[in-house]
């Protein structure tokens, strides 16, 4: 039996959305007991599609292994029971609209003076001060205020990720700053305070094309699915379909003009000497790999690249991922039970010899929420 490394902790989150739900999810899968502070109403996660047999697809994602305590927080009641929960808690996590927690007496100052070893973790748009302090957030907009749509989308018009990438990235850093912090508190016994703004987090991800542009003194193109400084890099028409593929390096290059194109003149032409030679002259390079490509079936080029050993993909749809041969292969899928049935869900992607996960059900709203009461009652 592995390890659960988080078992006996315990987490108070006052979160909603993406961001915050998702650093404590992923302390869920560890162990610890992840108590969700919810309205009557529920976070309103719950309510952005129906997807899951009748839930949202966020909600289901981001929420399992946790426990839903509904509270009404404009109460002093509710803010008491609150006070209590954080009194015995290890970590309070809050993704809050700015002051809110400071109002209910639980900014990290207050916090910490009623728990001394609590970590008291802050997630946020922008950060505390400054002029974007108490401005709202949305993943789309902090994409758009840390330049990712800039460096994204084609050349005619920028397009925003797929997925919400700014939050993810700020619930990823709160993660490991609560890891980071549990091991420090290991070796002073005191608690912490960390603070995360989804701006800084997306911002750390988008140091390649800013050091680019600041020290290039050029902006990096949007170059839709092709890279925007390496070539051939991206997708390439079959004769049936598309395939994607990656050169790195000079041997790689050559490799594929003899063995891929098998065209051997292609590899000296004076206009695609170096990569940035062919990203100059990425037109008519691709005119050279349309050429022979075109004429070739998607298996045909697949197998030409396995055997040159030249690194490509597949362009998969989502259905396509789910049947994806090697996460099959593997034992990576895994059902959590959620009110309206299992749902199908990738476990951890972290692998251990030692330390093992838990993907334990999905709340309902309040499910959890006469148990955790009379448990404080209890204590007190």
């Amino acid at each position: 039996m592995k390890n659960l490394p988080l078992a006996g902790l315990t987490v108070v989150s006052l979160e909603q959305a993406v961001a915050a739900p998702f650093a404590a999810r992923q302390l869920a899968d560890l162990g610890a007991r992840v108590i969700k502070i919810e309205r009557d109403t529920g976070d309103f996660a719950r309510g952005y599609d129906e997807k899951v047999n009748g839930l949202a697809s966020y909600f289901v994602w981001l929420n399992r292994g946790k426990e839903s305590v509904v509270l009404d927080l404009k109460s002093d009641d509710g803010v008491a029971i609150l006070k209590a929960l954080v009194t015995d808690a290890d970590v309070l996590i809050q993704n809050l609209a700015p002051g809110a927690a400071e109002r209910m007496g639980l900014g990290p100052d207050d916090a910490l003076t009623l728990n001394p070893r609590l970590i008291h973790v802050s997630i946020s748009g922008y950060g505390r001060g400054g002029d974007y302090e108490k401005k709202k957030a949305y993943d789309l907009l902090v994409q758009c205020e840390a330049g990712l749509l800039s460096v994204t989308g084609t050349e005619e018009a920028p397009a925003k990720v797929g997925v919400s990438i700014a939050d993810i990235a700020a619930g990823m850093y709160a993660y490991t700053g609560v890891l980071t912090a549990l091991i420090n508190r290991g070796i002073t016994g005191k608690g912490d305070v960390i603070e995360v703004s989804m701006l800084e987090a997306l911002g750390e991800w988008m140091m390649q094309p800013y050091l680019y542009a600041e020290y290039g003194g050029t902006q990096q193109p949007r170059s839709g699915a092709q890279h925007a400084t390496i070539a051939p890099y991206g997708p390439f028409p079959a004769s049936d379909g598309t395939v994607f593929l990656a050169i790195q390096n000079e041997r790689e290059w050559q490799k594929f003009c003899s063995e891929v194109l098998r065209d051997p003149e292609v590899g000296t032409d004076a206009r695609y000497a170096t990569n940035a030679l062919r990203v100059q002259h990425r037109g008519e390079l691709h005119a050279d790999l349309h050429r022979v490509l075109s004429t070739l079936t998607t298996e045909d080029v697949l197998a030409r690249l396995d055997s040159a050993g030249i690194a490509n993909a597949r362009l998969r749809n989502m259905a396509e991922f789910s049947a994806h041969p090697q996460l099959e292969q593997r034992g990576r899928w895994m059902d959590v039970d959620t009110a309206s049935g299992p749902a199908r869900s990738l476990i951890p992607p972290v692998t251990s010899r030692n330390v093992g996960f838990r993907m334990d059900p999905v709340p309902a709203v309040g499910e959890h929420t006469a148990q955790v009461l009379a448990q404080l009652q209890e204590t007190r």
